[in-house]
């Protein structure tokens, strides 16, 4: 035994087996070296702050004033981003790098240009204002006209002046408004009007509205616009419509103003000569073709303006960035006491040490320090964070195990095998070689253009499928893999490594599917023989291998996983869990579902006709019972009633010893006696990776005994629940196999059938739907998640606590939009 552990000893390390070796280490850096410090240890990216001022709130701590700095920064840049993306202009895509800029440089810089910008959308506003007041003033001259000259005879109204100097000297901005002009009626008791124009889809409310508010006594002429005018509030082209309202008395001419108002209408006196109409209108034609060429102006102008940012605009995004993350960083360091230098802590890999100490030797000559950066090693009370070091094929294996919990420090990293297991067990339930090449074809796709689509912003389901593009790779392999073993090309069987083993015993069962068939050769070599497809024992026999290979899959993943508890409790020195909880479970686990994997091969290597499930159930209910036919060896009964009675010990086994043995070495420890055995590795709490080591000093021996009990009751219950579960696979790859059947013998088949080029294009069509967004969508959905709950459930728990937490270093490349 003392063998075999030395060789497990030295045994040379496992990348990704256990996640990076940590040293909590402090830093004391002079307040003049501090931000360039800090900025360079951004750049290395490995090494992860502690916040030493948790504390105080985000407006008490020292750099508080810059970080408000840098936001209103980032929210000018902001402004500026989403002034060229409303301008239809693009960012450069290669930026102009300009030399080292202070920040008080850009803060000047970006105040000039966003008072720059927002005085020219200011005066821009104001134009557009002006252009659309005079061109409804147009529009409502031109149609007004149509509905005032049929009545002018019968119409008894006073002569209405147009100021001549509202346009004078060309100062459009600061003229009264149009909305502000009113009509003046010369006779009291005289028929009057109203002109104005309203959004199309108000007029006929507003029209309503009139008839109420004056009982019928108005008339009411419209007509569209034939123009769509921009709305200034949503900046939208919308269609209007010219109206005209006829009354009398000015209570009614009240009422209309008020409704035009509340309608958002905009009314425009129109004089009653028509000489007087053509010549406003000639005015006003000639003010817009002048307003629009300031206008236009006014645009290019105010676009020069946002290319030239837009040149440094990414630029300047990423230093601001940089520079509110570093301030943020020097915000979780405290001042000592001489107020001349700032302390930090924080963790960092235990190959990086000399990276940082170079970073720092070199921010303290840069910055022409006086005093050096004081950097050395602390000793940590708390649990370092997790660091895996991982590449684009690991990153995602790791991702998937890091969404059911973070392993604990230095715990057996699962992402080790889930590399290999995860992707194979998905086969199992996916197996179709055909399917799987075109898995593989989109996985290629993604691979291939791999550096284009990692530079672009995808959308949430692309940018899953990108980051899991390797997870799809082998994915794809392992179902055509798997496929071939099952002999299926959506639901094809073909014969790829050579012929049948069976053959019709004479020419009358030239077309019988399983009567009459001999085998006249040795077993197909690999995977399922073709003759079993459509033969009345198919489902039987698929069944039956498929329900057998899936429980010899559950029993030896579960044993890894048991295993892999041994070598945890190894590194951490913790001989309690591996004499009372890993042999018993070993013990329990291999005497019931080991022992049943064991017949599984026996009976498949005999050709034995044996009854498992009698076997299994008798063993239980009367193990002395004679076996008779159903027993697979010699010795078989009494290795029974040995593996049955080796299964009742493991339960007490894993439940007593360890919370007792646990309270007497307390009491001990307390007792001041037998120092020497608690420091030894056989008992050392301080290593202990369960309860215990989290009750040193408060031991509760009743809390301890009821996780234990937990603990004991859920491994056994779930070694039955567990097994019963991995048989998922063969039920997922039955779902799969009949459904690819069903799709090619009831779709495609039945189209082929008919003597009709339309109705096999059709048939075709449906087909490849249906094997595109079933098979390969969903199916693989589906298979994809029941292979994430046997990693999760039946695999990890058997050895995984997954309660760390991650490592997450202060770096430049980790800074996201989020952060502004």
């Amino acid at each position: 035994m003392e063998r075999i552990e030395k060789l497990i000893d030295n045994l040379p390390p496992m990348d990704l087996m256990r996640s990076e070796k940590m040293t909590l280490v402090q830093l004391i850096i002079p307040v003049e070296s501090a931000h360039r410090a800090i900025s360079y240890l951004g750049e290395l990216g490995i090494l992860q702050f502690r916040d030493l001022n948790s504390e105080r709130s985000p407006f008490q701590r020292t750099f508080v004033n810059q970080v408000k700095r840098c936001g209103e920064m980032s929210r000018k840049l902001r402004f500026f981003k989403d002034q060229i993306s409303k301008a239809g202009l693009l960012s450069s895509v290669h930026p102009v790098v300009e030399p080292d800029l202070e920040l008080e440089e850009l803060e000047i810089q970006l105040a000039e240009h966003e008072h720059e910008l927002i005085e020219m959308n200011s005066n821009s506003e104001k134009l557009r204002v002006t252009y659309n007041e005079l061109l409804e003033f147009k529009l409502v001259l031109q149609k007004a006209c149509g509905f005032l000259l049929p009545s002018s005879n019968h119409a008894v109204s006073e002569e209405r002046e147009l100021s001549e100097n509202i346009y004078s000297n060309d100062d459009y901005v600061e003229t009264a408004s149009l909305l502000e002009q009113e009509t003046r009626p010369a006779d009291q008791s005289g028929l009057r009007f109203i002109s104005g124009i309203i959004c199309k889809s108000k007029a006929l409310r507003f029209e309503r509205m009139l008839f109420r508010a004056t009982r019928g006594n108005m008339l009411f002429n419209q007509a569209p616009a034939g123009e769509e005018i921009m709305d200034p509030l949503s900046a939208e082209m919308v269609e209007k419509t010219v109206f005209v309202v006829h009354f009398s008395g000015e209570q009614a001419r009240t009422k209309i103003l008020k409704i035009c108002e509340a309608f958002g209408a905009n009314c425009y006196p129109v004089p009653d000569d028509i000489s007087k109409q053509r010549q406003i209108t000639r005015e006003v034609s000639s003010h817009l073709s002048e307003l629009e060429t300031t206008l236009d102006a006014g645009i290019r102008h105010r676009n020069k303006a946002l290319t030239s940012i837009g040149y440094h605009l990414t630029q300047w995004t990423s230093m601001v960035r940089r520079e509110k993350a570093v301030y943020d960083t020097l915000n979780m360091l405290n001042f000592d006491v001489t107020k001349k230098c700032l302390v930090g802590e924080g963790w960092c890999p235990i190959f990086a040490k000399a990276q940082i100490q170079e970073a720092l030797q070199r921010a303290t000559f840069d910055s022409s320090s006086q005093v050096g950066i004081i950097f050395h090693v602390m000793d940590a009370v708390e649990s370092p964070p997790t660091y895996f070091r991982t590449n684009h094929f690991t990153n995602a294996y790791q991702e998937i195990v890091d969404a059911y919990g973070v392993a604990r420090y230095q715990e057996a990293n699962p992402a080790v095998y889930t590399v290999v297991t995860f992707p194979f067990l998905f086969a199992v339930m996916f197996g179709d070689w055909g399917h799987g090449i075109c898995l593989l074809l989109g996985a290629l796709v993604l691979i291939a253009r791999e550096g284009r689509l990692s530079t672009q912003k995808l959308g949430s389901f692309m940018e899953m499928l990108f980051g899991g593009r390797y997870v799809l790779l082998l994915m794809s392999l392992f179902s055509i893999y798997c496929g071939l073993i099952y002999n299926e090309f959506f639901s094809v069987p073909f014969h790829i490594f050579g012929g049948s083993a069976y053959k019709c015993r004479d020419v009358t069962c030239s077309d019988a599917k399983s009567a009459g068939l001999i085998k006249f050769r040795d077993p197909y070599p690999f995977g399922v023989d073709p003759s079993w497809r459509g033969s009345r024992s198919e489902l039987p026999f698929l069944n039956s291998l498929k329900m057998k290979m899936s429980i010899l899959l559950g029993v030896a993943q579960m044993n890894l996983g048991i295993v892999l508890s041994y070598f945890n409790a190894r590194f951490f020195r913790s001989s309690l869990d591996i004499r009372y909880q890993f042999v018993p479970q070993m013990i329990f686990l291999n005497s019931l579902f080991g022992y049943l994997s064991l017949l599984i091969i026996i009976k498949w290597c005999t050709g034995s006709q044996a009854d498992l499930y009698h076997v299994m159930i008798y063993m239980f209910l009367s193990p002395t019972d004679d076996l008779g036919e159903n027993e697979l060896f010699w010795g078989q009964r009494p290795l029974q009633i040995v593996l049955l009675l080796l299964a009742l010990v493991a339960v007490p086994w894993m439940l007593f010893p360890k919370p007792f043995i646990l309270k007497k070495l307390h009491s001990e420890r307390f007792q001041g006696r037998n120092y020497g055995l608690l420091g030894s590795s056989e008992f050392d709490l301080d290593v202990e990776p369960d309860s215990a080591r989290d009750h040193h000093e408060e031991f509760n021996f009743s809390e301890v005994f009821v996780h234990q009990m937990i603990h004991s009751i859920e491994f056994v219950l779930g070694a039955v629940s567990n097994t019963a579960s991995y048989l998922r696979l063969w039920a997922l790859s039955l779902a799969h196999s009949e459904l690819s059947t069903v799709f090619y013998e009831k779709v495609l088949l039945l189209a082929w059938g008919y003597d009709n080029i339309i109705i096999r294009l059709i048939g075709l069509a449906v087909f490849a739907f249906a094997t595109a967004f079933i098979l390969l969508m969903m199916e693989t959905l589906s298979a994809f998640l029941h292979a994430l709950r046997l990693h999760w459930v039946e695999f990890q728990n058997k050895f995984y606590h997954g309660d760390g937490y991650k490592f997450k270093p202060f770096s430049f490349a980790l800074i996201t939009d989020d952060d502004d």
